[in-house]
């Protein structure tokens, strides 16, 4: 248990000249923007992600057969939304080269433009949001979640990928002492798993609670923030600005 606690705060108050410098406390963090942002798309716009794309295709796969809920346009349009999304998050990642620190300043700036105008888009408009609207959100949404995700997949920090759980959780089970593995890092990815967990239960409280702009809103603070830090953190060629190949 005290190497877990360890790991857990090596993870929150990491060593500021090490080799990750501040990007496990930033990506957690977007780990709970990403969880926000899942639970406005599923509880708002119906039954669709808009980050976690093994969802959508297994709803994708429900469509196709017909069963009743599951809508075979939202998720293919957040699919394919995504697919751009990271592909433009791809063109800033090697338009950024081999220095982290721009590479998430200017992802995070492409990020938050798409956040911004759903955001803008929810408050002006009335729900429940169908159409037009539904669609727009859920493209605006989907490219800002690419974008987000290209730029983690880039900065390579291991077992915060912001989305995806299912590898880290195994791995911090299949690679644990109790089986005599190397250990399985439970501090750290257990932090992760949290973090969408409370972004998700966040989100929902605040749907069923509040205004369904309110996790979008909400995204926009933990982006503005994340933003700052980032600008502040990454001047110079501090060493967690370079690319590394482990954690």
């Amino acid at each position: 248990m005290s190497a877990v606690l360890r790991e857990a705060r090596a993870t929150l108050l990491p060593d500021m000249t090490g080799a990750q410098g501040p990007l496990p406390p930033l990506l957690l963090v977007l780990t709970v923007l990403t969880g926000l942002v899942d639970a406005f798309s599923f509880l708002v716009l119906g039954r669709v992600f808009v980050a976690n794309m093994t969802g959508n295709v297994v709803f994708t796969g429900f469509a196709l057969a017909g069963a009743q809920g599951f809508p075979l346009l939202a998720s293919v349009l957040a699919f394919g939304s995504f697919v751009v999304g990271a592909l433009a998050g791809g063109a800033v990642a090697h338009r950024a080269g081999e220095h982290r620190g721009r590479l998430l300043r200017r992802a995070l700036l492409v990020e938050t433009a798409f956040v911004a105008v759903a955001a803008v888009l929810v408050l002006v408009s009335h729900a429940p949001y169908t159409g037009f609207c539904r669609f727009t959100l859920i493209a605006l949404l989907g490219l800002a979640l690419g974008v987000q995700n290209a730029a983690v997949r880039a900065l390579a920090v291991p077992d915060l990928t912001t989305t995806v759980l299912t590898r880290t959780l195994t791995g911090a089970v299949a690679d644990s002492r109790l089986v005599k593995g190397p250990g399985g890092r439970a501090g750290r990815r257990g932090l992760s798993a949290l973090s969408l967990l409370a972004g998700a239960f966040g989100g929902a409280l605040a749907v069923r609670g509040g205004h369904p702009a309110l996790p979008l809103l909400l995204a926009l603070v933990i982006l503005a923030g994340t933003s700052v830090a980032a600008f502040l953190l990454a001047r110079g060629d501090a060493p967690w600005t370079a690319p590394v190949t482990g954690g």
